[in-house]
């Protein structure tokens, strides 16, 4: 597994990297691929070479804003927990457990190292944990069927849009737009770290108790699901796919086998009788065993005991452009599949159905 990392270096680099400037624009006008032919601009080979194999193949690229100094494995030294790059006359601290480093590149402040990580094997799961991933709410339910136990995690989020939602509409009025990307930067770094936090606890509590990890395939959500003007919002700031790579990488490193579920009616199917019931808001009563619960917790648990794994559509069921749009009310068409394009690497196994226990909150 490959992995980067960002690394603070407190070296000037700044004549390094203007001379890493004019190499790029060399290779956008002229294609080449020779250091030879950038030898008069005096940077290292071994960055200048990588730089030109960068940008003389980029056919889409018509202007050069910024380059980073990319140094590949050959030019770099680690040992003892020290990377050094021999060409740059730099050495910095990196104390990481890891296989090997890729490559490394730099800019005026950090290093970008990419590494590559051994994964652990697969850990032999007693039970699985029902994740449903909300746009409002808690950003995370956990049902989990080992412990009988459900987790709230992530509660601060919809509280964090909703805030930096009203400072963005202040400085548009007022047309403070650089203070306005500063917002927007900070308001993405704090919904990152969130998601960081959450995964973790997630892929921890999962490994502890030798748990498997069942997620909905929530991907295109945004262009097959109806929305109202107010929760328009919502939807767009939900970072549902970040928190899903952050589980995903962090439970290869750790050993946890992930699969995704359909996500068809998990919200409005009854656990307990696998009937349809109503939702209203968070609040989800079953009319037909006279079941209640918290809308989010319900949906939890039919994640978990789902055996409807997530599946490839075929290419003759996937829609031309523009007509899934048309069509994304019904949600039959939903359940098929048909809007939605999925992932291929998915297990075909699942766990066996088991009766559902009785549920006893835990709030975090």
């Amino acid at each position: 597994m490959i992995l980067t990392y960002k690394v603070k270096h407190n070296r000037d680099l700044s004549l390094e990297l203007e001379k890493a400037r004019k190499v790029a624009i060399f290779a956008l006008k002229t294609k080449s691929r020779s250091s030879k032919d950038v030898k008069d601009i005096r940077l290292k080979s071994a960055i200048a070479n990588q730089i030109l194999k960068k940008y003389s193949s980029n056919k889409k690229l018509k202007r050069i804003s910024s380059v980073k100094l990319t140094v590949p494995s050959q030019a770099i030294k680690f040992k003892n927990s020290k990377v050094r790059i021999p060409c740059l006359k730099m050495e910095m601290d990196f104390e990481k457990e890891i296989e090997k480093i890729n490559q490394i590149e730099l800019d005026k402040e950090f290093a970008y190292i990419s590494c590559s990580v051994k994964e652990e094997e697969k850990i032999k799961c007693d039970g699985w944990l029902g994740i449903d991933r909300n746009t409002t709410g808690h950003c995370a339910v956990i049902a989990d069927n080992k412990n009988n136990k459900v987790m709230f995690l992530g509660k601060d989020a919809q509280h964090i849009h909703k805030k930096y939602s009203k400072i963005r509409k202040k400085l548009q009025k007022s047309k403070k737009l650089k203070k306005l990307k500063t917002i927007k930067r900070r308001e993405s770094n704090i919904q990152k770290d969130i998601n960081h936090k959450i995964s973790k606890k997630i892929v921890d509590y999962a490994k502890n108790n030798k748990c498997g990890i069942k997620l909905e395939k929530l991907k295109g959500i945004r262009q097959t699901t109806k929305q109202t003007k107010s929760f328009k919002y919502s939807m767009n700031s939900w970072a549902y796919y970040q928190l899903e790579q952050f589980i995903e990488y962090k439970s290869k490193l750790a050993g946890v086998p992930v699969v995704y579920v359909d996500p068809a009616y998990t919200s409005q199917t009854c656990h307990k009788c696998n009937q349809i019931g109503n939702r209203n808001g968070k609040v989800f009563k079953c009319p037909h065993c006279g079941y209640t619960s918290h809308a989010d917790v319900n949906a939890s648990w039919n994640i978990l005991y789902s055996e409807k794994l997530w599946v490839e559509p075929k290419p003759e069921h996937r829609p031309k452009s523009g007509s899934c749009q048309r069509q994304v009310y019904n949600p039959r068409l939903i359940q098929e599949g048909v809007c939605i394009k999925g992932n291929t690497d998915i297990p075909q196994g699942a766990m066996a159905m088991q009766m559902q226990p009785t549920l006893e909150p835990l709030w975090l």
